[in-house]
């Protein structure tokens, strides 16, 4: 049996695949695969929901909320799951296609919540603030940029296709420059190394001002202290 890495999240096996919802990690035969943080989320969705057929109106909002793309973007997408697991539009075994509606998932699904002999850990959220969009931060790498698979997509002057990435990690979280050409300012400072954010950090990626936020826990009376 494939294993899954201690999460409070989900996990789901099929085939030689297990996909972690806690980590956003693929493994092929325990092997990690990579995978875009945009084609991870689409194939996440489509496991979650293989019980029917997702319009692509529907992935659209997920992926891209509030934001127009083309529907080039989804399709290359799911052409990058095919080619990640193995699969084929012609005989799919994972994705299939629904002309002129959406995909579904159709492989046999396993699927397991956290090991009940794991104590549970407090789940904590993060969130970027951009203008009137509230953007929830995922465990593992976020990528910042203009590159349409990117984790969070900003489409705005001066950014970089990957401009940066935001890393959680626990209760941790960090914001490093990938080689940006206008650089990544925090608290008007340019970072050069990997920097550890605090609730209402101000992030400058070319002419756009995002603010790191770190929002109460629901029904917890614990909270994360900021320094």
């Amino acid at each position: 049996m494939l294993e899954c890495a201690p999460s409070v999240a989900k996990c789901y096996r099929f085939a030689q695949f297990a996909l972690d919802s806690g980590t956003r990690q693929l493994r092929r035969d325990g092997k990690d695969v990579h995978v875009s943080p945009k084609a991870f989320d689409l194939l996440r969705s489509l496991v979650e929901n293989r019980s029917r057929a997702m319009e692509r109106t529907e992935l659209h909002q997920q992926l891209w909320p509030d934001t127009f793309v083309l529907d080039t973007n989804l399709a290359s997408l799911v052409a990058e799951i095919r080619r990640t697991l193995g699969d084929s539009a012609e005989e799919p075994r994972f994705v299939q296609t629904l002309h002129r509606f959406g995909y579904r998932f159709i492989a046999d699904v396993d699927e397991a919540g956290p090991a009940d002999e794991e104590p549970a850990t407090p789940f904590v959220r993060y969130w970027l603030v951009w203008e009137t969009r509230q953007i929830p931060l995922g465990d593992g790498a976020n990528v910042l940029g203009r590159a349409p698979d990117a984790g969070v997509w900003i489409d705005a002057p001066g950014v970089s296709r990957n401009h940066a990435q935001i890393t959680v990690a626990g209760r941790d979280a960090t914001v490093e420059d990938l080689g940006s050409k206008n650089g990544t300012f925090v608290k008007g400072q340019r970072i050069t190394a990997p920097y550890r954010l605090a609730d209402g950090d101000q992030i400058r990626l070319g002419s756009v001002v995002i603010t790191f936020r770190i929002p109460p826990m629901a029904g917890s009376t614990e909270s994360v202290q900021s320094r």
